[in-house]
Order: structure tokens, then sequence, then C-alpha cells
């Protein structure tokens, strides 16, 4: 059976049982239908007092065409882990519209380990995006408009950073020119779309630690310069208060399950090549005080999502992760080794082995922040015994586990060996978690730093117009924050076509943007873009509305 018939056959309990397992009352939920519901943020903060279960991050070798799955992976996990009797729950961010109708086709998981009901959580779910994508349009529209009826702040109208938003791949309206069309219109400016997944708003709404810092945090947003090149932020131009209006209801998290009826938040969802790729801070929070195992993932491989999940997420959140999960699979490793997507499913030990440089680079990465890590074998039904004994002998002889994990045909009933071995090494205490670079650090060093101790580049370049941006930052007060690199997630360097583990590339910086609410610096490096396009066939063609009145294409 395909993803979405699998999911509609699945026994769906109601989201009031899976709470009460949680221990939340019915008063404490606010219900989406019968199968998914929001959790009150009052209920969320009565939790605080009681201790914090432990984190484990599900990560990636670099993604190939090929598929990784840790979506997939996290909720076998869970799924396995409540098999042995390890009380767990999966946080995982809320799938963007752009790429369900762009590439992917859906991001709740797959085959026997999704999160459901699947059809909701691919498309509008409970609204969280919309409440994001109109938040920030608010703000769009006040600067304009505060701009219209005198501009009080005195912005000057050529230094506005702050861009539009939807959630859709629009490759039209990465650039556009806005007010056209006379005088009542406002004055015309460049202007310009990002996709509402790299919106600070976004980060905003996973970083904020409850609702009055979120409100703080939206007021502290710079929304341009003066023609003294003073910032000016968005509660000059009242924009906070309403903004949080707007996002009241989408702040608390979004219970769901997975199809094993165990529980899961999916909230928030910011991509991990032009943003930070963690679900919010709030969710992840409250599901460590209910639960004794929290499981989550971090976007694309472990150079973006793991490094952004650890350097900023768990720094801003005071949170120490206790395991990682580095998933791989027998066919990404082939594609890392030089075999081209037509030749996946013909046995190559040899090309095995030579991707497994790959995986070593991101062991030695998660080592590095002081982490102990276990190896997945996400399987497929080509895989042979060969080529999974190759990365076992690999992982081996880096002192790692590495274990078959058949989630997706076997739901937890495939992972349950998998599940000792995380539950064991969390509770092990050889955890010792740091991070990349201190916060004193200079920006351009903390650029550097991921640049040569992640990526393993000689060395970082930029011209001198991005080169005075980040001075200027430096000298404005925001060189204490971290990075957030915007790149491919196809290579650790800046050219996609780059796979296995490169050395000797320089990470070209092309520009900067400060995200002050958020609390970090976005250095956007190599072709990377803000608004993806859609692809030459997008998943769009194949999704629609059948004769019974079902959704089909979502996979």
């Amino acid at each position: 059976m395909s993803d979405i018939e699998i999911a509609r056959a699945a026994s769906i309990r109601p989201i009031t049982e899976i709470a009460g397992r949680l221990g939340i009352p019915g008063s404490a939920l606010v219900p989406y239908g019968h199968t998914k519901a929001k959790v009150g943020l009052d209920f969320i903060e009565s939790l605080q007092d009681r201790p914090d279960g432990r984190l484990i991050l599900v990560t990636a070798i670099t993604p190939t065409p090929a598929g990784e799955g840790k979506t997939t992976t996290s909720v076998g996990l869970v799924d396995g882990m409540n098999r042995i009797g390890k009380n767990t729950m999966v946080c995982l961010r809320e799938p963007s519209l752009g790429p369900c109708f762009g590439m992917k086709g859906g991001a709740a998981g797959g085959g026997y380990a999704q999160v459901v009901p699947m059809e909701d959580i691919n498309l509008h779910f409970t609204g969280d995006f919309h409440a994001i994508t109109s938040a920030h349009s608010l703000l769009s529209a006040l600067i304009d408009n505060h701009v219209y009826w005198g501009n009080q702040a005195g912005l000057d109208t050529r230094r506005i950073g702050w861009r539009r938003v939807v959630d859709m791949n629009d490759r039209a309206l990465r650039q556009i020119t806005n007010s056209l069309g006379g005088v009542a219109n406002g004055y015309p400016r460049e202007d310009g779309f990002d996709i509402t997944v790299a919106s600070e708003v976004m980060a905003i709404f996973c970083l904020a630690r409850n609702a009055r810092d979120l409100e703080e945090r939206l007021g502290k947003v710079v929304i341009g310069y003066t023609r003294d090149r003073e910032p000016v932020r968005a509660d000059a131009v009242m924009g906070p208060g309403p903004m949080t209006v707007l996002l009241k209801d989408a702040i608390a998290p979004n219970l769901v399950q997975t199809l094993e009826n165990n529980p899961a938040f999916v909230h928030g969802g910011p991509f991990a090549n032009i943003a930070h790729g963690c679900n919010s801070v709030i969710a992840t929070r409250a599901a460590m005080k209910m639960a004794d195992y929290v499981v989550t993932e971090a976007g694309f491989g472990a150079d973006l999502g793991a490094e952004k999940f650890f350097d900023i997420k768990c720094r801003q959140a005071g949170l120490s992760p206790d395991a990682v999960v580095l998933v791989a699979t027998i066919r990404a490793l082939k594609m890392h080794g030089g075999v081209g997507k037509d030749a996946l499913g013909a046995e190559n030990v040899e090309a095995v082995r030579a991707g497994c440089v790959n995986l070593v680079r991101h062991i030695e990465n998660i080592r590095s922040f002081g982490l102990p890590v276990v190896v997945a074998i996400n399987q497929f039904s080509a895989d042979t015994a060969a080529e999974r004994a190759a990365v076992r002998e690999l992982c081996d002889s880096q002192g790692v586990k590495a274990i078959d994990a058949n989630h997706w045909a076997e739901g937890g009933k495939g992972t349950t060996e998998l599940a000792r071995a995380v539950a064991d090494m969390a509770d092990s205490g050889t955890a010792d978690f740091t991070t990349t670079y201190p916060d004193e650090m200079p920006l351009w060093e903390k650029i550097e730093a991921v640049a040569t101790k992640i990526y393993r580049a000689e060395g970082i370049s930029a011209d001198q117009k991005t080169r005075n941006q980040i001075a200027d930052l430096q000298n404005g007060g925001f060189g204490h924050l971290p990075i957030c690199i915007a790149k491919t997630q196809y290579s650790f360097s800046t050219d996609p076509t780059q796979k296995g583990a490169p050395t000797g590339h320089t990470l070209g910086v092309r520009e900067v943007r400060l995200s002050a609410g958020a609390g970090f610096v976005v250095v956007v490096c190599g072709d990377i873009m803000t608004m993806p396009g859609l692809p030459r066939e997008p998943a769009a063609n194949r999704i629609r509305i059948n004769d019974a009145g079902e959704v089909e294409g979502l996979f």
C-alpha cells in the first residue's frame, strides 16, 4: 500500500485518549476534530517544576535523491521505544505547503512509521503556518503604511529589510517592485518574497519560550534602517501587539499520534537549509516534562540541521541532548560513492564503502559536540546483507554501533533493537554537550568556525560589501548572536554536486541578514534561495481528489 493508503487505514484513537496517557486533562485541550488538538499554554506552564526527560536528536547523512528518512526513523524509533516499555514522545516540524506541492509531496513519515492524520498534517493542519504568514504580512503592511502616513520613524525606504512571505514555492516573487500605480498606493520600492518557513516570524515562533517571550522577540525585529543607518524595530510601527494576537492560538503545540497510537507534538517548521530547521522550543520542553524520553529531528543533514539544533536551539533554550541517532541508507551511501540514481538497485559494496566517507564525517562532527551517536541503517528492500555488513564494519572502526531499522515495513517492531541501544545510550550519562563556538566570538570567526570545523572548508570568503555588513552588525552590538548558515543541503560545500566528504573548498558568503528577534544572524552562502522554485514536474501534478472524495498523491 502507499503511504496515504496506510494512513487512511490506520486505527486512530480519539485525541483525548492520547492526551490522557500524558496526563493532559480535557480542559487543557483545544480539539480540532477528534484526532488532533492544541494543548493550552496554561497547562504547559504548570509543568515547569517537573524533571526533564532524556532528549534524543535524530539527524542524517547528507541528503540525496535516494532518500534518508529522518522523520520516518524518528516516528519508528518512538514506536519501538514504547514497545520496549519506554515512555517516549516524538516532536516534529509541521510540513510546508511549498515542498508538499513541490518536490517532496508530504512530510509526515512513511510506510508504517507515520504521524496521523497524515492528510491534515500535510495540508492546512491547525492553521499555524497561515497564522505565521498573516502575522508576517501584517508587519509588511504596517511598514508601508507607516511610510505612507509620514514616516515618523525615519525609515530609509532604500534600506527596508523586511520582505514579504507566502507558504508556496514561487520563484516569480523573489524580487518585485511594489506600490506602483500612483500616489494613493504609496512609495514605490524594491521588495521580494521568501517562503514562510524562512520568515523571521517562523524562527521567533519556534524559539520563543512562551507567549510573553514571543511578543518581546517580535518587538526586537529590525525592519530597516534610517538614513543615518540606525536600526528601526517592529515596535516603532506598533507591530508586536497585533502580530501576537494573530499568533495567540498557533503558539500552543499540536498534539497528534503515530500509527501505533503514541503521542506526537507537531509544531513549527523552519527549513534547515535556509533557517534553523527545528520544531518549537515550547513543544520540545513540554514533551520533556511529560515523557521519559523525547525524540526530535533536525532538518536535512547533520551539517545543517544538527549544527543549528545544537548551536541555536539548544543554546537559546538551555537544552542539553543526551544522544544522537544518525540515519543512513545504503542507497544514499552508494550515491555518495559515485553511483547514479538509475543503478542503485544493484549490489555495490565498494560504492557503499566509498560513500561511507560522508557517514564518517557526520559521526566526527556529532562527537565534536560531546554527544554519543548510533547509526540507524534505514532499510530498503534492495539492500543486501553484504552492503549492510560493510556499513557496520566501517562504524565498528569508528567505535559506533550501526543497527538495521525496518520501521517503514514493520513500524515499531522493526526498531526494537535500535530503541534498546538508544535508550541505553541516553541513560549512560556519557553526553558532555558543547557548542561549536562561544557567544563572545566575533561573527566572522563564528562563520569561519562552522565552515572549517563542520564543513571542513579551508576558509571563508566574502566581497567587501558583505564584509562591511558583517562588521556593521558586529559593531552594532549583534556580535554575540549565533549564526544560521543558509546553504545547499546536498553537500558539505556550497556546490550541490560535490558528494561524499569534500575538502579544500571555500565557503563563499553572499550576504548576511539580521534576525534580531529570533536571536541569530542569517549567513547566505552560494546560490541558496530563501524562496524556492517548483521543479519541472512538481508533486502538485500528482495531487488530486478522487471520485470517493479522498486526497491522492501525498506520499
